[in-house]
């Protein structure tokens, strides 16, 4: 339970870390993106306004005016910086004349076929990879205007990579900065946890005795003045503080990181087979409607007492827990990979907000029923640490609010 208490604040933790970079990292490319089509648009501009070319540079004032908003002045080396090519189209379609003297690497038959897709598309404005271009209309026909951006495309693609780069290796020092600060947090619980644990365990041995010695004493008293209601009181008492204590301590044991048990290969349809048999003359005589459908020849790697708990703890709860005339069904199949066990029971009223709760320690969703039926609240609990201990998953649900359905996949 600690190990995977520490994963979740891993996990919580570096998708938190995920979450801030890919915004911090992914806005500043997109702004850098942004800025890029911007410019290339603002070049695209003043081209179209003065038929594909760059107005001719005029002399500077000795004082000149601060630009006015949304101007689309030029710097004086914009025209010596800038790669372009326009061709010009008439209603049809067809090219009429290009211009590739502003661009080396475009001849005439390639700005044509750019200017042609470009009018095809119906777009005024995008990308033919490097170029951006955009379609202007002309009392001539339309100008499609290419500009080269490679040099941009270039820095962008690299700020992008270089970005990546730099956030995965921070996001790496994080990962093992948190991993060995984790460790310094959950170490307090885990001391924590396995003190309780200690103490359950030693604390039911230590019961043991006593009950053993009760026990004795009321075989005693019956021998020597029979048997009568204080003495059964005091051996059903006796006997369900036994079960209890027996119950704490193995789940306590199912709960240590490592299991003290030897696992086997063994037929789990067989031992199915036979713990369903065994519970259904007891549904039969609390007046349960009991049925089971085992697939055979299943085979499973795993403590065979514990996975014979499991399904007798599953059993003994909807069983337990179903009303007169109840329904008790359970199912061994195979899913995939994994083996499924299902136990569907009947009940008088589930609600959804005690589902999350069923596998809790010491959780009772009714606790004068409990009483009745003499639960302790800790069955299931048993059943989900033998399940983790296997590495499977438990779940239960309630489709109508009358009705328990645990599902077991191993």
């Amino acid at each position: 339970m600690i190990q995977k208490l520490q994963n979740k604040f891993i996990l919580i933790s570096m998708l938190s870390m995920l979450l801030v970079l890919s915004v911090i990292m992914g806005s500043i490319n997109i702004i850098n993106y942004r800025r890029l089509v911007q410019d290339a648009d603002h070049i695209l501009h003043i081209l179209s306004e003065n038929n594909g070319e760059f107005p001719r540079e005029r002399p500077h004032p000795p004082f000149p005016k601060e630009p006015k908003p949304h101007s689309r002045d030029m710097s004086p080396e914009m025209p010596y910086e800038t790669r372009y090519f326009s061709s010009l189209l008439d209603r049809d379609g067809t090219v009429v004349s290009t211009n590739i003297t502003k661009v080396a690497a475009v001849d005439n038959e390639t700005a044509s076929a750019y200017a042609i897709q470009a009018w095809k598309r119906k777009e005024a404005s995008g990308f033919f990879y490097p170029y951006r271009y955009l379609c202007a209309e002309t009392p001539e026909g339309t100008r499609a205007i290419f500009v080269d951006c490679t040099r941009s495309l270039s820095t962008f693609r690299s700020f992008l990579l270089t970005s990546v780069f730099v956030s995965l290796l921070g996001l790496f020092s994080v990962f093992l900065l948190v991993l060995f600060f984790s460790r310094l947090v959950t170490k307090p619980v885990a001391e924590s946890y396995e003190k309780q644990r200690q103490f359950i365990t030693d604390a039911g041995h230590e019961i043991k005795t006593p009950l053993a010695i009760i026990n004795a004493n009321r075989e005693i008293l019956e021998m020597e003045y029979g048997e009568n209601e204080w003495s059964r009181g005091i051996g059903r008492q006796a006997c369900r503080l036994t079960e209890l204590t027996d119950s704490l301590i193995y789940l306590s044991r199912m709960e240590e990181s490592k299991k003290n048990v030897q696992d086997t290969d063994f037929s789990i349809s067989d031992l199915a087979a036979e713990t369903t048999e065994s519970f259904r003359t007891l549904a039969e005589a609390q007046g349960r409607h009991f049925s089971a459908e085992i697939t055979p020849l299943l085979t499973f790697h795993g403590d065979k007492t514990a996975i014979r708990r499991l399904f007798s703890v599953l059993l003994d709860n909807a069983i337990k827990y179903s009303p007169p005339l109840g329904i008790v069904e359970a199912v061994l199949d195979k899913r995939g990979k994994n083996i499924r066990f299902t136990v569907y029971n009947t009940a008088e009223s589930i609600s959804q907000e005690c589902l999350p709760h069923l596998f809790d320690r010491f959780y009772r969703t009714d606790a004068s029923r409990n009483s009745e039926t003499g639960g302790y609240g800790i069955g299931l609990s048993v059943a989900r640490a033998i399940t983790d201990a296997h590495k499977g998953k438990i779940s239960a649900e309630s489709n109508d609010g009358h009705s328990l359905l645990v599902t077991v996949l191993l």
